[in-house]
């Protein structure tokens, strides 16, 4: 762990900015739960919504966010983001930053030294950890932990579809982008159809992965950098979206999952958040991906009395965490969807400036007593 973050004032009372603010219903981004697990924990600190579209809903939050802006997309590099971020500083006086995509979780790692160097703290993996859980080095890594993982490879022609199956290859596959998105293909033809279209989106490498029957589970927890796993939440799917995301979802009790996290954020000495996927069939349980941020299901955690938003701002305040209550199982979360009215001025703001003074944060709930 490195040390403390050098602020003369409670984590409460922090600014911080959170990126992932989009609510896409089927694909929606963490940010917004995130912000809701610290409003929940009684932080009464500012928020800052950093987002990638003006259509970003919780942009325009006033309940959660104090403040909005635009970021350049992270396949601009790290310059650029270091740029904004500067600007965003000098407005707003971030104290720490929470990313929650994927995909830019590459530039935010690389920026790490400078975004201290301005007062922004984050806790973060180095590059070498975030590459080591990348899905086109994920069998590695299960070979060197000794865990189970489907048969995957990179797929760089869709001419691989006509003869895998001479290699010993079998329908259904599932085809899988880089940072994002997934399908289960049937035949040669829809296997090329979604290489193409993964491809287009998201670029290469596209994935092949053996399909595993069975049902999804996920853990998300803290890795202390030391090899420790903090207050690890685990869910099972139980509504899905067209893409597969849980758009309900039920807390669960798996000691064999949590020991499969476990042994990866030891193995890795991942720093900060984490979600774990994996598929349990009747051969078992195979690791699927290691998504290097909170999910988008990250309120259960509060939920569940593990609020983990809360602990990574405790943690990196340099508090000794308590002894986190123990989750409780069976809690649901069902998500829905709602309607934020926009005035025409804070949509020209966002679009023409890039920037906006959103509404005063609601007023916190009662202080969490979840972390001590």
């Amino acid at each position: 762990m490195n040390a403390p973050l050098p602020f003369d004032r409670g984590w409460r009372r922090w600014t911080v900015g959170i990126t992932g603010m989009n609510a896409i219903p089927d694909n929606p981004g963490p940010g917004l739960a995130v912000a809701r697990c610290l409003r929940a924990a009684g932080f009464d600190g500012r928020i800052v919504g950093l987002g990638y579209e003006p259509l970003d809903a919780g942009l325009y939050h006033g309940g959660l966010c104090d403040a909005a802006y635009l970021m350049p997309y992270p396949a601009v590099g790290a310059e650029a983001q270091r740029a904004r971020l500067g600007e965003i500083q000098l407005a707003e006086r971030l104290d720490f930053v929470i990313p929650c995509l994927d995909a830019e979780l590459t530039t935010f790692v690389d920026n790490q030294a400078a975004l201290r160097a301005m007062g922004i703290g984050s806790l973060l993996p180095d590059r070498r950890q975030l590459a080591a859980r990348a899905k086109d080095n994920l069998v590695a890594l299960c070979e060197r932990l000794g865990l189970p993982v489907p048969r995957t490879k990179v797929a760089t022609n869709p001419a691989f579809f006509d003869t895998c199956e001479s290699d010993g290859w079998r329908f259904p596959l599932v085809v899988k982008g880089p940072y994002y998105d997934a399908a289960v293909a049937r035949d040669p033809a829809e296997a090329s159809r979604a290489f193409a279209r993964i491809a287009a989106q998201w670029g290469y490498p596209v994935l092949v992965q053996e399909f595993v029957r069975g049902y999804e589970v996920n853990l998300t927890a803290i890795g202390d950098g030391d090899g420790g796993m903090i207050a690890p939440v685990m869910m099972r799917k139980r509504a899905l979206t067209d893409k597969g995301k849980a758009w309900a979802g039920v807390a669960i009790s798996d000691p064999e999952l949590e020991a499969l996290a476990a042994k990866l954020i030891e193995g890795l000495r991942w720093r900060g958040p984490l979600e774990v996927e994996a598929m349990r069939s009747d051969e078992g349980l195979y690791l699927i991906e290691i998504n290097p941020r909170f999910p988008a299901w990250t309120y259960l955690t509060h939920g569940v009395g593990r609020n983990l938003p809360e602990a990574l701002l405790r943690l990196a305040a340099g508090e000794r965490l308590a002894e986190p209550v123990p989750p409780a199982p069976g809690v649901m979360f069902i998500r829905y969807a709602e309607e934020l009215i926009v005035s025409p001025d804070s949509f020209r703001l966002i679009m023409v400036d890039g920037a906006l003074n959103a509404a005063p944060a609601a007023a916190p709930s009662r202080p969490s007593r979840m972390f001590g």
